[in-house]
């Protein structure tokens, strides 16, 4: 009889192993085939160069391919409750910044809470906005721009690609800041928003360096200020909104990271989280980062959880009110 029990204890122990052992052997074996990185947007924005940079590192260190995809639409809100719906094993992630944030005001039958259905892996880049004046407008200074604008409530107008994005929310957060009013039209995307500047319909606009530089150069926009608390390495002759405005603690800044459905394990959170710190101390991305005016920023998924914290403390007051 003891041997009968000592045989069936074995089977049982030696059947149950391989079920015990799985979830570390998953985690050993992660990944074993392609990733997909989804981007709320369309190709060719900042965005897509940021996600292109790294996603092609990351797929050196994790030894498997990492696909861009673009689900745009609805304020990013389409791609990322994608990933939020996606299975949490990796496989598939998202890159998107200020609408995890922002979204939450702005769209009042969200089926998804981009604070807790998403988990962070790291944050990745930061890039300023510079305020710009289409060439004819008659200001030469931030602070004669926020007295015009105190004169004349509504007359300044200026686009973004969208409510939530980086240039909204600047606007935002300048208005806040010194009181004069700036009327917000949000766009499908920032070409034709770049198009009404150009032209002469928006008279101002909160546009990333890059894409604000060439124009700059032509002489068809004029740059105020930007944004971050330091000057960009772009626009080195262009002060900061802390300097023009002797407003010592401004600084915003658009800014992108990686979030994995909520329920990934952590293992493999910490694969892709050690994955993407080891692109961005590349400095062949972080010269593609500064090209595209943009600077890595610290990795890690504690630290970025830490960031969004703040980000939300910040952002919150300014939008509360919205898609109530």
């Amino acid at each position: 009889m003891r041997t009968k029990l000592l045989k069936a204890c074995c089977f049982v122990l030696a059947t149950a192993a391989p079920g015990a052992a799985s979830p570390a052997q998953a985690d050993d074996t992660y990944p074993s085939r392609p990733i997909r990185m989804i981007i709320g947007g369309a190709a060719g924005g900042s965005s897509d160069v940021f996600a292109r940079a790294i996603s092609e590192h990351m797929s050196t260190t994790l030894g498997q391919p990492i696909v861009i995809e673009y689900k745009p639409g609805a304020g990013t809100n389409i791609g990322t409750e994608y990933v939020a719906r996606a299975k949490p094993d990796g496989y598939t992630i998202l890159l998107n910044g200020l609408p995890m944030v922002a979204n939450l005001h702005l769209f009042a039958d969200l089926s998804f809470n981009p604070a807790t259905d998403l988990v962070p892996i790291s944050g990745v880049s930061k890039m300023t906005n510079v305020v710009t004046v289409n060439a004819s407008v008659p200001v030469k200074t931030l602070a004669e721009l926020i007295a015009a604008a105190k004169k004349a409530p509504d007359r300044f107008v200026y686009g973004s690609p969208g409510e939530g994005t980086s240039t909204h929310i600047a606007g935002e957060m300048l208005s806040a800041r010194t009181g004069a009013r700036f009327t917000h039209t949000p766009y499908r995307g920032n070409a034709q928003a770049m198009t009404d500047l150009l032209g002469g319909t928006l008279q101002m606009g909160f546009v990333n360096t890059p894409v604000a530089a060439p124009f700059l150069k032509e002489g068809r926009l004029r740059a105020l200020a930007v944004t971050s608390k330091v000057r960009s390495p772009l626009l080195p002759d262009v002060p900061t909104v802390a300097e023009a405005l002797d407003m010592a603690d401004f600084d915003f800044n658009g800014w992108f990271g990686l979030f994995a459905p909520k329920g990934t394990p952590a293992a493999v959170v910490a694969k892709l989280e050690q994955a993407t710190a080891q692109a961005l101390a590349d400095p062949k991305v972080n010269k593609i980062f500064v090209d595209g005016g943009a600077v890595v920023m610290e990795p890690g998924a504690a630290t970025f959880a830490r960031f969004l914290a703040e980000e939300r403390r910040r952002i919150d007051p300014l939008l509360e009110k919205r898609g109530k």
